[in-house]
């Protein structure tokens, strides 16, 4: 899709009120779309549908906002029947909502790993399982799941949240293999950090040994990930990595992965060191 096919497409934007979906979602308002923003907590669902709002090409374009916990099947099942009956199938389904804790493996309780997993993989198979019927009867469609580099590349730290984008995206290339002959393409969107409200609760708990491996990276803005998202959509790969920092990082990890392994090692070893000699 290029940038001029958004023109009145119908999207549909889950965890749209803050950080990479709030961005996605005011870029596209720019380009035409009609755009329904799913989050769970209703009062900065609100601030985003009038930020959105403010940002569209005309008055005719709908904005709209539904409070939704993806995680909750049964809240997911009733609120997208409604939001089909009421805005229409969607052209394109964005999935932006996800949580992140990083601890060391040790410190992860069995119901922080269960919750990750809920949000960061169920809820996308969740919204997906029911809206992708809708879009294949529809004709086609184009639908993204937001996993991270850290879905592609394990690291310290990241135990649990690794663990559901690793499984995103390999949910999302069997799916893309399975919609595929009914004209409905599926992306993964796999952002390094981004400056992003959430990226700031993540330094709250990230260990130092996390903080160290991801130092070198470039920290993106959220607006750098939606324009990397839009452009990478008009070529309909299954991953769309923005930042060529990233790009070349999971080139590397696929080509030389013991290069890779031991430069993180390296960096594990002198903060593990540091703090052995206090």
């Amino acid at each position: 899709m290029t940038p001029s096919d958004f023109a009145r497409k119908n999207v549909f934007l889950f965890g749209g009120s803050l950080g990479i979906g709030l961005a996605i979602a005011k870029r596209l308002a720019a380009l035409g779309s009609d755009i329904t923003i799913f989050a769970r907590r209703p009062e900065p669902l609100a601030r985003a549908e009038e930020a959105v709002r403010e940002r569209r090409q005309s008055v005719e374009q709908r904005v709209s906002s539904r409070p939704l916990d993806v995680a909750d099947r049964a809240q997911v099942t009733a609120v997208l029947a409604a939001a089909v009956a009421e805005d229409g199938v969607p052209d394109v389904l964005i999935n932006c909502a996800g949580r992140a804790y990083p601890k060391r493996f040790e410190d992860i309780s069995y119901e922080e790993f269960a919750d990750t997993m809920r949000v960061n993989l169920h809820g996308c198979w969740n919204t997906v399982s029911l809206l992708a019927p809708h879009m294949k009867a529809n004709g086609g469609g184009y639908i993204v799941n937001t996993a991270s580099v850290a879905g592609l590349i394990g690291v310290f730290g990241y135990t649990d949240y690794c663990a559901s984008k690793f499984a995103l995206v390999g949910f999302s290339e069997a799916l893309r293999s399975e919609l595929k002959p009914h004209g409905i393409t599926v992306s993964v969107l796999c952002p390094p950090d981004t400056d992003t409200p959430g990226f700031a609760i993540e330094n709250q708990t990230k260990p130092p040994e996390t903080k160290a491996v991801s130092a070198p990276a470039k920290i993106m803005t959220p607006e750098m990930v939606a324009d990397a998202l839009i452009r990478g959509m008009a070529r309909r790969p299954l991953l769309i990595i923005p930042g060529i920092e990233s790009r070349v990082a999971v080139l590397a990890k696929r080509l030389l992965p013991g290069v890779v392994e031991w430069a993180m090692d390296r960096s594990i070893r002198k903060v593990q060191q540091r703090r052995d000699a206090r």
